[in-house]
C-alpha cells in the first residue's frame, strides 16, 4: 500500500510540474545584501530558483553555496546543504562549507612543490602541509558576480583573478566558475582558468550534504555508491602514499550501494587515519567527458543525489572533524558525521607525485572542469 501511495504522489507532482510549465511559471535569479567583510567589501547573496521551486543560494564570498532546497518524495522542499543563515558566521573559518576551493583542492605535502626546476613554498595551514589553497584560499575571496536567467536554466558567473605569488603559487590566474540550475533539478559547476605562468591547479567545491535535511542528525544511514575500483591510501598526515589500492575486499568498496555507517568503524588502518572516510577515490572512467562518479540515497525522504564529473577522482569525506561546536542555519549543532562531501578533483599532492595525473596548467592552455549534481527521487535515476 505504501509503495502505491508514493507512486501516486510522484505522479501528482509530475502533473503539477507540467501544469506549472503550461501556466508560464519560470525560474528566476534574485539578489540581496548578505553582509560585509572585515575590510568593508560588500557581499551579496544570489538565489537561483527553477520552475519546480528548487533553490540554490550562492554568495560571491568564496562562491559559497549557502543553501540547496530540493524536494523529498512527498514534494516537500528542504535545505540539504550545511551552512549558516548569517554572513558573519563564515568569517570565523568554518570547515569550508559550500565553498569554491583553490588554487589547490586537498593537500600538498609540506607546502612545497617543484615546477620547471624551481621550488615553490606555499602558505601552510594543516600542520606542515597546505590544505585547500592555504590560509586565504579562494573560499575566502570576494568574487565578481554576474547573474543570468535564461530559458530552462538560471546561472551565476563568478570571476576572480589570483595574483602571481598569492599564497605562494606562481602565475597570475584568471578563474571563472559558473553555477547553473536547470529545470531538470541539476546544479552544474563549470570551472575555467588561464594563467600567464606555469602553475598547478585543482579546483573543487566543498559542500557538505545531508539528504535528510540540514541539521537532521547524522548521515550514517545514507547509502553511497562510488564508481571506483581503487583509492589512494594516506599516511598519518593524510598525504597519499603513492599507492593505488584496490577497494575490493576492504571497507572502501562502494561498487554496490552501502550505508555509510555499515563499515565506518571497522578495524582498518586507513579508517583510523582518516577518523572515518576521508579518501581520494580513483574513478573508473571510460573517456574524457562527463561521467557518473557517485550516487547517494536517503531512504526516509526518498532523495537521490547523483554526481557526474569530468574529473579523474572524488574525495569522499564523512564529516569526521565536525564536533558540535558549530551551529547551522536550522539552529542545530553540527555533530560528528552530520554531513558528507563528494569533492570531484585531481589527486591530492599530485605536484609531488609524478605517477599521478598532472595538475600543471601552462600559458596558452585553458583549465576546464565540470561537475553536475543531479537531484532526483529514488527510483528515478538520471542515468
Amino acid at each position: 500500500m505504501r509503495k502505491q501511495i508514493v507512486f501516486t504522489t510522484a505522479a501528482l507532482l509530475l502533473l503539477a510540474a507540467c501544469k506549472s510549465t503550461e501556466s508560464g511559471v519560470k525560474g528566476s535569479v534574485t539578489k540581496q545584501e548578505f553582509g560585509k567583510t572585515a575590510s568593508g567589501e560588500a557581499v551579496d547573496l544570489y538565489v537561483l530558483k527553477n520552475k519546480n521551486g528548487v533553490e540554490a543560494a550562492i554568495t560571491n564570498y568564496g562562491g559559497i553555496i549557502v543553501w540547496l532546497k530540493t524536494a523529498d518524495k512527498m514534494g516537500r522542499l528542504a535545505n540539504v546543504a550545511l551552512g549558516f543563515d548569517k554572513f558573519d558566521r563564515y568569517l570565523t573559518p568554518p570547515p569550508y562549507f559550500g565553498a569554491i576551493i583553490g588554487r589547490y583542492g586537498n593537500r600538498i605535502a609540506k607546502g612545497k612543490f617543484t615546477l620547471d626546476g624551481k621550488e615553490y613554498s606555499l602558505a601552510t595551514n594543516d600542520g606542515a602541509n597546505t590544505l585547500h589553497g592555504g590560509k586565504q584560499g579562494f573560499d575566502k575571496r570576494v568574487w565578481t558576480a554576474v547573474p543570468n536567467s535564461a530559458s530552462g536554466s538560471q546561472s551565476l558567473v563568478l570571476k576572480y583573478t589570483s595574483k602571481d605569488g598569492e599564497e605562494g603559487y606562481p602565475g597570475t590566474l584568471d578563474v571563472t566558475v559558473t553555477y547553473t540550475l536547470s529545470d531538470d533539478d541539476d546544479l552544474s559547476i563549470d570551472y575555467r582558468a588561464k594563467t600567464d605562468k606555469a602553475t598547478v591547479l585543482n579546483l573543487t567545491n566543498h559542500t557538505y550534504f545531508n539528504l535528510a535535511g540540514e541539521g537532521q542528525g547524522d548521515i550514517l544511514a545514507h547509502k553511497v555508491a562510488i564508481n571506483a575500483s581503487r583509492f589512494t591510501p594516506v599516511d598519518a598526515g593524510l598525504i597519499p602514499t603513492g599507492e593505488l589500492k584496490k577497494v575490493e575486499g576492504t571497507p572502501f568498496d562502494f561498487h554496490n550501494p552501502t550505508a555509510i555507517g555499515e563499515r565506518i568503524n571497522n578495524d582498518d588502518e586507513q579508517l583510523k587515519l582518516g577518523k572515518g572516510y576521508d579518501h581520494n577515490y580513483v574513478l573508473d572512467r571510460k573517456g574524457a567527458g562527463l561521467e557518473p562518479a557517485a550516487s547517494v540515497t536517503e531512504e526516509s525522504t526518498g532523495r537521490l543525489l547523483e554526481v557526474w564529473t569530468t574529473e579523474p577522482a572524488v574525495q569522499f569525506y564523512t564529516g569526521n572533524f565536525l564536533d558540535g561546536t558549530l551551529v547551522g542555519a536550522s539552529n542545530r549543532a553540527y555533530t560528528k558525521r552530520s554531513g558528507f562531501c563528494l569533492e570531484t578533483q585531481h589527486y591530492p599532492d599530485s605536484p609531488n607525485q609524478p605517477a599521478f595525473p598532472t595538475t600543471v596548467l601552462k600559458p596558452g592552455e585553458e583549465y576546464k572542469s565540470t561537475t553536475v549534481w543531479k537531484f532526483r527521487l529514488a527510483g528515478n535515476s538520471a542515468r
